[in-house]
């Protein structure tokens, strides 16, 4: 499991089953996630906020008027960072009060606050998880999206027996991951991307460049992470955050991202060659700021990425990315070929909705047997369609 650049808010309410949430809150750090957590006052009664602050390496939050912290709304901090909210133990008293918009310490008014899925592990004795009023919240916060990690059958602390029982911290953090990893079918394989385009100076102040914003390749390293692969993230000129959680390296010039390439290249299942670097660099670099009326260039030839991964691959699934003005068929298909690629995606920039800079793309996926035409549309779905044929290759 691969929750690196998840941010989940743990919740913990007055239970004894808190020192099970120990277990949960060290398993989603091992995992890669960042993980804030929350107590009632009485929940510190069962398991010192020390022991979550060392498990987390976050502090934890219990007073709402607590000023030893660097000011900002915490409440509102949290939630509009949060990916996952999960509050465990959850007792009788929180589901009423989240279900009744009673918003009375921290954890209650993070809680109101939250727009990302909310979870629930209910605790609490078998009399009160089947009452009628316990029966009625439950409904009232499913009916608005609260999921709930069912509670197990079993010996519970007050000396009944029955459903109550928080359940197990492996179950939790399963049920999580399903939530933040919803297809999973990457899990255990890394993905190098490269993203942008590549600059060569001309002198200290001018140089070669193209449009590239590197929002299709920053689509692919977001899709990738959240189907659970570890991303390497070779970036040019990018316009467009990362997102968090990728292991990003780095480069200005084109011969840099193939050394940031040729670095990484051993470490990757899958290699998707999304950048726009430079072809040419300038041989005649000056290094003072040029003056005249003219400048003449003298260009050398950069070094092919794609074709020196292509020698080396192996059984590695290599994809290029070709943008094109005319011929574009046979352009890829012949880029396809000479850099023993896999698969190579087609655009031909001169449409309208597609190549540089735009949020939309107009592609065709082509192998050394098939050729797939997709019209336009958004780059994040032309990601999650790349990685499903990468998987079929």
């Amino acid at each position: 499991m691969n929750l690196k650049g998840k941010k989940i808010v743990v919740g913990i309410t007055a239970g004894i089953a808190a020192y099970k949430v120990c277990y949960v809150v060290s398993a989603l750090k091992k995992s890669g996630a960042e993980v804030h957590v929350v107590m009632t006052e009485n929940a510190t009664q069962f398991v010192r906020p020390l022991t979550y602050e060392t498990l987390s390496g976050n502090r934890v939050i219990v007073d709402t008027f607590d000023r030893d912290f660097e000011w900002e709304v915490e409440h509102v901090s949290l939630a509009k960072k949060a990916d996952l909210f999960l509050v465990a133990p959850c007792t009788a008293d929180f589901a009423g009060k989240l279900a009744h918009g009673i918003a009375d310490d921290f954890l209650s008014t993070t809680a109101m606050a939250m727009k990302c899925p909310v979870v629930l592990a209910p605790a609490m004795n078998t009399n009160m998880i089947t009452s009628a009023a316990y029966k009625e919240n439950e409904r009232i916060l499913k009916e608005r999206g609260v999921l709930t990690v069912e509670s197990g059958s079993g010996y519970l602390a007050c000396g009944d027996v029955g459903k109550g029982r928080m359940a197990e911290p492996d179950e939790i953090v399963d049920f999580i991951s399903k939530i933040l990893i919803p297809k999973p079918d990457y899990s255990g394989k890394t993905v190098l991307v490269t993203a942008g385009g590549t600059s060569e100076p001309i002198d200290p102040v001018r140089f070669i460049s193209n449009r590239s914003s590197g929002k299709m390749g920053i689509a692919i390293a977001q899709k990738a992470l959240d189907r659970g692969a570890r991303v390497i993230l070779v970036a040019g000129n990018i316009s467009v955050p990362v997102p968090d959680g990728v292991e990003r390296v780095d480069v200005t010039t084109t011969a840099e991202m193939y050394d940031a390439v040729m670095a990484n290249v051993n470490s990757a299942d899958v290699i998707v060659k999304a950048a726009a670097p430079s072809d040419y660099s300038v041989e005649n670099y000056s290094d003072k700021k040029i003056k005249g009326e003219s400048i003449t260039l003298t260009l050398k030839k950069n070094p092919d990425i794609a074709a020196a991964v292509g020698k080396i691959k192996g059984d590695r699934k290599l994809v290029i990315f070709s943008a094109e003005t005319n011929d574009c068929e046979k352009n890829a298909r012949e880029k396809l070929i000479a850099k023993n690629a896999d698969i190579a995606v087609l655009n031909d920039v001169t449409q309208a909705g597609a190549g540089f800079n735009s949020d939309t793309n107009i592609v065709t996926f082509i192998t050394k047997d098939n050729e797939e035409h997709i019209l336009k549309t958004e780059k994040s779905v032309i990601a999650d369609m790349l990685l499903d044929r990468i998987l079929k290759l």
